[in-house]
Order: C-alpha cells, then structure tokens, then sequence
C-alpha cells in the first residue's frame, strides 16, 4: 500500500507494488475535456483569439507582479510564474510549467468558492507534486462566470514563486544539511487567505512573523493576490463577452491541438522500443559526496497499443530517499506536475527551433506520457518528513536524464546537458547595522546541439535574471567587482557548451556566503563526442592570503570585509566530436574570450597563429591538421560525464548505461 497526499490510504495497482517493482502514482483527477466533441467544433478563429487572450491576461499578472512586488527575487530576479487553468485545473497557456491547483480543489470543493477568494499553498507533500520546496509560495483565484444568481467557477489564475525567507533554520530557508522539512521554514496547506474579498489578517500574520523578511514577504503576498485578482477579473470578461459553453470548446481544442501535435510532430521522431539512462546528485549535504541516481527507463508504444500511443518514463532504479534536502515529491496525482515539468525536453525533436519556440507545453501533453514510480522511499518518492529545499538537484537532473535517454533513441540528435539555477547569497548587517539578505539565482550554459553552439549563461525559468549590480551595489555592503563569461567553461565540442557565468563580489563588511548548488564535481555531460563543461566553483579570497574553495552545500561561510567572493557557473556540455569543429570557430572563439589559446590547441587541436594583441590571430591550417591526426580515437561511451565521475565511481570512466 501506500498513502496518498491527503493521507488517504489507496489500494489497486498502484498501492500494490512490492519492492523493486514500479508503479503508477494514484490520481483524484483523471484527464477529461469540457465538451463532448473535445473542442472539434469551436471555431478556429475565436481559438486564436481565445488562446491569445489567455497569454495576454498572464502577461498582465506577471507584469503586475514585477512591478508591486518587493523582494529581490521576485521584482528583480523574477523567479516566479503566472499560470491559468481550467475548472477541470488543465494548464491552459504554454510555459513550461506552472503550480497546480489539485490540491486547492481536493480540499475546497468549486461549488463552495466564492467570488474574491484567494487560496494559499506552500506544503510540499500537499501540493500534489507541484510545490517541491517550502519558499515556492503558490497564490489561487477561481474565476467566476454566468447570470447573477448564477455565477460558477469556470477557471483559475494561479501565481507561485521563490520567495526570500518563510522561516527555518537558516536565513533563506534553505538549510544544505536539514534531514527533515521542519528545519526548512513554514509549511501552510490550503487554505483560504481572502474570503470573498476580504484578507485573512491573522494567517497572514503567522506567515510574515516566522520570515526574517517580513515586510518584504507581506508586500510580496500582497501583489500576487491582487494581481491574480485582477487577473480573474479580466478572465471573466472573456467569459462573459463569448459565453461560457463557447470559452470552453475554446480551451477543449487548445488542448487536443496540443496533444495532436505533438503526437505528430514528436512522438513521430522516436522509434519504438525502449532505452534506458541514468544521471546522478553529486550530493545531499549530509552524508559524503556519493552518486545518488536517477534512472528512466524510456518505451516508446506504437500506434497500435491497447492504451494507447505514448512515452512510457518509468523512474524503476532510482535511488532511495536522500538524508539531506535534495528530494523531490513526484508521485502525486499521476505525476502530472512532472510531465509538464519534462515536457520541454520533447521540443528539441522539433524539425527546426523555430518550430520548437513554437510549441507550447499546456495540459495536452499529458495523455502523452505515462509515468511509473518506485515504490516510496527513493530520491522521487521521499516519505514524509523528508528535506526538499534542494530539490532541483533531482528534477533538474531529469531534464538531463530524459534528454539523455532520447538521444539515445535517436542517434544523439539531442542537446547536451545543462545546468541553468543554482541559489548563492550573502548575508549579515549592512554598513547602518541592519540585517540583509541577498539571494541570487545566477544561470549557467545549456548544452550544443546537432546544429549549433549552447546558449551562455541562461535560466531555467523563463524572464528571469540575475541581480542588477546597480541595484545590489546601493542595497548591500559589497561591490560586484566583474560579472563575466567564465572562459572555457563551456564543454568543447563539434558544437560548443554555452559559457557560464564569473563573478567577483567584493565585501565591505563582514558578512556570510550560502550556496545551494550541484554540478560542482560531476560536470554538465557532452554527447556524442562532446566533452563535459566545467562544474560550479566558489573560491573565497581568489590569489590572497586567505584562497579556499567551499563546498556547493553552504548555509554560513565567514567572509571577511575586503574578501572577494569567486563564483564560477557551470558550462554546457559539447555536442559531437571538438576535433571536427571548424578551426575558424576556435579562433572566433579565442578572439571572443571563450575559450583560451591552451584550449584551443588542448581542446580542439588548433594550432594558432599570430596573437590577440595586434589582431593577426589565425591558425595554421596544415599544422593542425596534423594535430589532430596526431589524436586518439575518441572514447567509445555515447556520453563525457568529466572527469568528476571517476572521483565517485570508484576509478571508472563511464557508467554502463553511457554505452549504446
């Protein structure tokens, strides 16, 4: 057996699975359309207008957001996201991910809602998979439509995000060594945080009490529940201007239209059959650095299965639960948060990227994906009270593990691995003697593809960005003495990684690092040839007296005043063999300041000419030629993991999975 998110014990398949075995996760809420046509019969004109509306009212959300709210990482970094959804809570609009709102209707039932309610959420074992730390607070509005008198919940506008501080053991709410989610702050199931318009001052009270933010974290709550509000408010003039039944053909064929497409355009590109990857967490914080593995098991069904055409990901293999916070609860409601989550990865099977940023990630994907589970107790379906607040080591990570296995199915024509978030920080008494607190989520490279170079210093949430230093250099005592490209970071290849980044702050008082980070001595893998990127690195004092690298996992490093802070993100992996890449690509390259002139022999086997300073860099054709000649074959693993893997698997070059 085992126990659902509203403490219910299940019984069937799903509850039944014994040791070893995978299994379905129990869901409350089936897949279903609105309609009985599916939205066959809505007009493709009003569709249009329809979907774009949907976009423009989230837009409106986010915007609003950005502009009332208080908190650097949500006004400055924009680490949040706006989402709507229907009243069967499918995600209408196409970013790549959003909250849920299954646990707002599993415990308030639609026909009790009112017009002006706003639910708040930030538990993760009852989010229903779509919170995975306590800081992602998640704010819901239903959106009502029809006659007076008659009004019913037709949709929701839905905002969650990353916030500051909501309590715990240490500032930022991200303790790197909790072994348990009361360590990690304030966890709130749903609850109703305005009735009909009204807030609820005491539950309001609790929350900002236990942050050590509290006027930034109640400015903060106070701009996303107007603005989904106000966005409710917009969602129901298009109901109330077409009509409800005609809205909700609408959304019916916005769905189909998605899962249609991407029966067609992308499952279209993967052979049936089944491949199997696995990729690994460096470390949990608590107990030495190990490979915790994530494993999928990928089968593609064709057309004639009894359930259907679809990828089946079974998650079989995964290792159990980790001591520290690097957990993450995927099991609930069918694993539907996670299908949106990894969704994305699919779009690089598209026949051209401008056909990728074409398509949207909304509920359509899910009849696409099955998914199965490891029994409870692993890294993807931790038992209650286990740490999270690290959580994108795992679903980060199984970005990388899918894109891996689909790259397998098809011949590598896949990008290489990335590794865009990471949280760092400073913290103490500024220079009047106030406390502070300064959270950054800087990016770092994505990985080449079959067809072009990786992207420098990217995020993984759409729109965000890294602190402004005129912003950070007025509110906290240091200087951020560079923030550049971190040279050579990127995995060589016939396709190179995208760059992270390098950033020196410089303090002005004494003060404390934090850092949640991974990737810090496995590396970012290449593929087919392509060689790892650089791992994360934090050098305190860099070429002082004082130079020490800390570990990825820190809650409270001492730093010194006139202590510069080192910080070196990761780069993406390459993408094909270097020693095929075009030499006047390395020497664009070496002019550009990516990569080195020692790279670029040791790397690529161009052997360069002239020099950067008097702009006469070249290279010597027949010289590297023959030094590349000169080189070994390349190793026959599919996949370049750095040279970090060995450190923890015991000597070996390459995992038996990396073979195809």
């Amino acid at each position: 057996m085992c126990t659902s998110s509203t403490g219910v014990v299940t019984t069937g398949a799903a509850a039944t699975a014994s040791e070893g075995e995978s299994r379905r996760a129990p869901t409350q809420f089936p897949f279903t359309h609105l309609t009985a046509d599916a939205g066959a019969s809505a007009d493709p004109v009003l569709v249009e207008i329809v979907q774009g509306s949907l976009a423009s009212v989230e837009m409106e959300v986010e915007t609003a957001i950005g502009r009332t709210s208080r908190s650097p990482m949500i006004r400055d970094a924009h680490d949040f996201r706006a989402g709507i959804h229907d009243r069967l809570l499918r995600k209408l609009t196409g970013r790549s991910y959003s909250a849920l709102v299954h646990p707002v209707a599993r415990d308030f039932p639609l026909e009790e809602m009112q017009e002006g309610d706003v639910f708040f959420h930030n538990d993760v074992y009852q989010s229903e998979g779509g919170i995975g730390h306590l800081p992602d607070l998640c704010v819901t509005v239903p959106v009502f439509a029809g006659p007076e008198g008659d009004r019913k919940v037709v949709a929701f506008v839905q905002a969650f995000g990353h916030h500051d501080d909501i309590g715990g053991a240490v500032p930022g709410s991200m303790p790197s060594n909790a072994t348990s989610v009361f360590e990690e702050g304030l966890m709130v199931p749903p609850i109703k945080l305005w009735e009909a318009g009204r807030p609820n001052r005491s539950a309001l009270s609790i929350m900002t009490r236990n942050s050590r933010m509290p006027e930034s974290l109640a400015a903060d709550l106070d701009a996303e529940c107007s603005a989904c509000l106000m966005g409710a408010r917009r969602l129901g003039e298009l109901f109330d201007r077409y009509g409800v039944e005609t809205v909700e053909s609408c959304f019916d064929a916005i769905i189909s239209r998605t899962t249609e497409t991407y029966r067609r355009e992308i499952l279209g590109k993967i052979p049936v059959g089944t491949w199997v990857w696995e990729d690994y967490a460096e470390h949990d914080g608590v107990d030495e650095p190990q490979l915790h593995t994530q494993r999928i098991t990928l089968t593609r069904t064709p057309a004639d299965d009894p359930e259907g055409e679809r990828l089946i990901l079974d998650f079989g293999g995964t290792s159990p639960q980790a001591k520290g916070p690097i957990n993450h609860c995927g099991d609930y409601s069918d694993g539907v948060f996670l299908k949106k989550w990894l969704a994305p990865i699919l779009r690089n099977l598209a026949d051209t990227p401008e056909r990728m940023a074409e398509l949207d990630v909304n509920e359509g994907i899910v009849p696409l994906i099955e998914m199965r589970f490891p029994p409870p107790g692993t890294l993807l379906t931790p038992v209650f009270p286990a740490p999270t607040n690290a959580r994108t080591f795992v679903i980060l990570r199984l970005l990388g593990v899918l894109a891996g296995v689909v790259a397998k199915a098809v011949d590598g024509n896949m990008p290489a691995d990335q590794e865009t978030i990471r949280y760092t920080g400073v913290y103490g008494e500024d220079l009047e003697g106030r406390s502070y607190l300064m959270r950054e989520v800087l990016g770092g490279g994505s990985g080449g593809r079959y067809y072009a170079d990786g992207e420098d210093t990217i995020h993984v949430v759409p729109d965000s960005r890294n602190l402004p230093t005129e912003f950070t250099e007025a509110r906290f005592p240091f200087r951020v003495e560079a923030l550049t490209l971190a040279v050579d970071s990127g995995g060589a290849g016939k396709f190179r990684g995208g760059l992270g980044y390098e950033k020196h702050i410089r303090m002005l008082k004494d003060g404390h690092f934090m850092s949640i980070a991974d990737r810090s001595i496995l590396a970012c893998w290449g593929v087919k040839g392509g060689h790892a990127g650089k791992p994360f690195q934090v050098t305190i004092d860099p070429d002082g007296p004082n130079e020490r690298e800390i570990d990825a996992l820190a809650d409270a490093e001492a730093v010194k005043a006139g202590e510069v802070i080192r910080i070196r993100t990761t780069g993406g992996g390459g993408w094909g063999n270097p020693l095929e890449r075009d030499p006047a690509l390395v020497v664009r390259d070496v002019v550009w300041r990516k990569v080195s002139a020692e790279a670029a022999l040791a790397d690529y086997g161009v052997v360069l000419t002239g020099t950067l300073d008097d702009d006469t860099l070249a290279y010597d054709e027949a010289a590297t030629v023959a030094e590349r000649a000169s080189r070994p074959e390349p190793s026959e693993a599919f996949f370049d993991r750095g040279p970090g893997y060995a450190q923890l698997a015991a000597g070996a070059a390459y995992a038996e999975v990396d073979l195809v």
